[in-house]
């Protein structure tokens, strides 16, 4: 099986569905990893581990670095530029013509020969507005393909019950797939390590240990969650090539009713 995820930035993979990622390419698919920008406009570090000039080439390192630990089989870059954070923390979508990006992910798709897509969801998450133009570019890319030759597409961090960090939740897209990564975790903690310039960044929505450490094995979501888009979902639980390799893996729950929980 032939794996394609797209993604805004580096550490996205990581921190949004690692251990999903690490548990398919244990099962033998072929995961194929695809950022958007290299994250030209994220943090530095703290202390800076470069210059601003510097970050684009730091975090394209860190990004091959994760994805190896996940047992990606390749990586690539789309090449669009992404914006600095502004100065009250608002984010913006990297510049582009939205057609040319999805004739461009159509393109990588085709070339692919992809069975399954996997990106953002449709809430982007927390609303990061990349992550929803990334979204929006896979679902007109699959609408622009023939549909004999659209693969599956599902979305990353679905919606259910118990979600263990609700504020990266896509509230507007049920779970059908729900992923228990222990087995991954190791996995899933040595891609988090490679990306060294966000360490901070994701240590600020870590809740301290009982010793008032932030520590980055804190960071690991136990619970990931996929939602399907194409095809609509009629019955569940889903079947289709992607949940039937899953099906019977210990950790992975296929549901058979939806529970959707609104974001606190």
């Amino acid at each position: 099986m032939r794996i394609l995820v797209f993604f805004a930035h580096p550490d996205d993979e990581t921190m949004l569905a690692g251990g999903t990622l690490a548990f398919l390419a244990k099962l033998g698919a072929e995961v194929h990893y695809f950022s958007a920008t290299r994250g030209e406009g994220g943090d530095l570090g703290e202390p800076a581990l470069c210059t601003r000039a510097q970050v684009g080439e730091l975090r394209e390192e860190e990004l091959v670095c994760a994805v190896r630990a996940l047992g990606g089989s390749s990586l690539h870059f789309m090449d669009y530029i992404d914006p600095t954070v502004g100065a009250e923390n608002e984010l913006y979508a990297f510049e582009g013509d939205d057609v040319v990006f999805a004739e461009k992910i159509m393109d990588e798709i085709r070339a692919m020969q992809a069975d399954v897509v996997i990106s953002h969801g449709s809430d982007g998450e927390y609303g990061h507005p990349a992550h929803l133009k990334v979204h929006l570019g896979v679902k007109q890319a699959l609408l622009n393909l023939p549909e004999a030759e659209c693969p599956l597409f599902y979305t990353f961090q679905g919606a259910f019950s118990g979600h263990p960090k609700e504020r990266v939740m896509n509230v507007t897209d049920p779970a059908h797939v729900i992923l228990d990564i222990a087995s991954v975790t190791a996995e899933k903690l040595a891609a988090i390590a490679c990306h060294k310039t966000q360490h901070a960044l994701f240590l600020r929505h870590v809740e301290p240990d009982e010793q008032g450490q932030r520590l980055l094995k804190l960071a690991v979501m136990p619970l990931e969650s996929l939602h399907r888009v194409f095809p609509a979902v009629e019955s569940l639980p889903v079947q289709d090539a992607l949940t039937d390799l899953l099906a019977g893996v210990e950790g992975v729950t296929l549901l058979a009713e939806l529970s959707i929980p609104a974001k606190s």
